[in-house]
Parts: C-alpha cells; structure tokens; sequence
C-alpha cells in the first residue's frame, strides 16, 4: 500500500521481454534504507516487487496483465518514472490510500498554465466514472490528486508548484497517456450499493450497527 506521495523521479534504463511479460530496469534511489528483492515498489504508479535491487536502482517483473493494463509497457530508455517504496504501519499518509493496482489508461485532453500552477484535463473512462467524485482523490500516474473540476468523459487536477517539481507530471503534454487508480474507499462503496438490496441508506444502517 502506498500514498501517491511520490518519493523520487528514477529513469528507465532497459525494458526486456522474459518469459512471456518483461523486466524493467530503473536507475533512481528510493530514501531510507537500500531495497531488498521482494520489497514492493510503486513505478509510475504500478506496485511492482523488486527482482534484484542495485546499487542506484533496481529491476522488477512486469507481468503480462501488468503490461496489459497500464502505460509501463510504453517505457523506453530514457522514460522518466514516479517511485514511491509501500507503506510501513504507522507511517503518515499525507496523500491517500493508493494500492498500486492501475485501474485503467487514459489520454490527457489539455494541459492549462496558469502562472505557478497547472491544470490537466484528462479522459474519464465509462467504467471509472461512477468511482470518480469533485474534490475526491485519485492517483495520476502514482500521485496522489483531488479532482478539481469533473466533467461529462473528463475530470481536472490542478498541479502546485511542489507536485510539478517532485513527479513526472510536469512533462505531461496532450495526447499522452498516463495510469488511473481511483480512491479504494470508492470500489467498495460502489459494490455494496450495487449489489442486491444495496442502497447508500443501507449501507449507512450497516456502518451504524458496526459503530454501535
């Protein structure tokens, strides 16, 4: 688990097929101390698990579902990478709970200046619009977001100076895609209303009786 509070910006050295999926190879060190094989690490915001950490970087399995469903089979020598390494418990989350498992893949639409500051639009897919909400939270490429503006196929996040500086989303341009992951909290609200007999007034009665 992780927080979309983005930890450093590493650079792909190599993306290789193997066995059916690929590893890739990331030049970037992460704080605290060194990786260890089997650590989790988020890569643009995919949970991967570390295969053979190095010196300055580490390799990892992407796997074909991986491949499938996110941007990571894009990368290329070069690409630059949002890292975070998971949450230890009693950690602060100063973003949100983010699970690096990429929902889905969209385009931004436009990117917007305004002095400092920056606003992406970006594409909402059918299927993730109903776990998307205005001044909710949502993991861009593995960093943690509020949606500031939400829109018919579209939602908006304004970019501050800190989040510009810190990831990769100040490279972004129109037309290139990037990794969604909407708020865990949002899933299940999403499956307990739509299952059968589910409502928000039942599931409010369900929280209350668990309080009480």
């Amino acid at each position: 688990m992780f927080s979309g509070l983005i930890a450093a910006v590493g650079e792909v050295r190599r993306l290789s097929a193997h066995g059916g999926g690929a590893v890739v190879e990331v030049a970037g060190a992460v704080p605290g101390e060194p990786l260890v094989a089997g650590e989790s690490v988020a890569v643009g915001g995919a949970c991967l698990t570390v295969r053979e950490p190095a010196a300055a970087g580490f390799s990892a399995d992407l796997s074909p579902e991986t491949l499938a469903r996110t941007t990571l089979g894009r990368l290329r020598p070069g690409s630059r990478v949002n890292l975070e390494r998971s949450l230890r418990l009693g950690d602060r989350i100063g973003g949100h709970l983010v699970l690096g498992h990429v929902d889905g893949v969209a385009s931004v639409l436009s990117v917007r200046d305004q002095q400092a500051f920056r606003t992406l639009r970006i594409e909402l897919p059918g299927a993730l619009a109903a776990e998307v909400a205005g001044k909710g939270s949502i993991a861009v490429d593995g960093v943690s977001l509020t949606v500031s503006a939400l829109g018919e196929g579209f939602f908006e996040v304004a970019l501050i100076p800190a989040t510009l500086t810190a990831t990769t989303l100040s490279a972004l341009r129109g037309g290139e895609r990037v990794n969604l992951e909407t708020d865990v909290l949002a899933k299940y609200v999403r499956r307990a209303i739509g299952r059968p007999g589910g409502s928000l007034a039942a599931l409010w009665e369900s929280f209350n009786r668990a309080e009480g």
